[in-house]
């Protein structure tokens, strides 16, 4: 275990249930707002990729609001994820046990994940979509602003420009992917969606996935 798997207001409550804090409200707020940012864009993306998708401009008030407020809302979206970033890149550094527990992948899958090695504040699944989504935000910001001939058309000439759209629609409809997959799993594993809503989650629900991280929570690192 690392001392950086543990944030400020992390905690444990004892009680009936035990409450473990994982999450303060800055937090929640930053991670909403980035959310409510990616299904805006994914929304006012699908429109200006192709005509038949054309009529989610509609949720927008037409196609020029769609086309201006797209940018915007990725320049928030990128703003926000990265505020989220620089608090904990250091707890998705990987570590010798994910190997581990990736290879006992079948576990976690079939709802057994106490029976697979423990990991800490996240699993690997976890850290690589962090990366994933790390990496794909800088490469969907650069080639977006490519694209954004309000401010900056003189930058990029045709050339840049082709290749730029092929790049933001590749890696766009694998971020939209990754966020599916990423609400199903919150969705999934029951009591995941709490920690994002109230900040919380059951010491029940910390032991099964992150027990390292609980047991430096309880122990203080001892």
């Amino acid at each position: 275990m690392r001392i950086y798997d543990i944030q400020p207001g992390d905690g444990v409550r004892p009680g009936e249930p035990v409450i473990v804090d994982r999450y303060p409200p800055a937090t929640r707020i930053i991670h909403w707002i980035t959310a409510i940012c990616l299904i805006v864009l994914t929304l006012s993306g699908l429109a200006l990729f192709h005509p038949s998708l054309f009529f989610l401009t509609d949720l927008f008030g037409g196609g020029e609001n769609t086309r201006w407020l797209h940018p915007w809302f990725g320049v928030v979206a990128f703003l926000a994820f990265y505020g989220l970033f620089f608090r904990f890149w250091r707890s998705c550094l990987f570590v010798r046990d994910d190997l581990a527990w990736m290879l006992d992948i079948g576990e976690v899958l079939s709802g057994h994940e106490e029976n697979a090695p423990e990991v800490g504040r996240y699993n690997p699944g976890q850290k690589l979509y962090f990366w994933a989504m790390s990496l794909m935000m800088i490469i969907l910001l650069v080639s977006g602003l490519a694209l954004w001939d309000q401010y900056f058309y003189p930058v990029t000439g045709f050339m840049e420009k082709r290749i730029a759209v092929v790049v933001h629609s590749v890696l766009a409809v694998l971020a939209i992917c990754g966020v599916i997959v990423h609400v199903y799993m919150g969705l999934w594993e029951r009591g995941t969606l709490r920690a994002m809503t109230r900040g919380w989650v059951t010491g029940g629900w910390a032991w099964k996935h992150h027990r390292k991280w609980l047991r430096e929570l309880v122990t203080g690192g001892h």
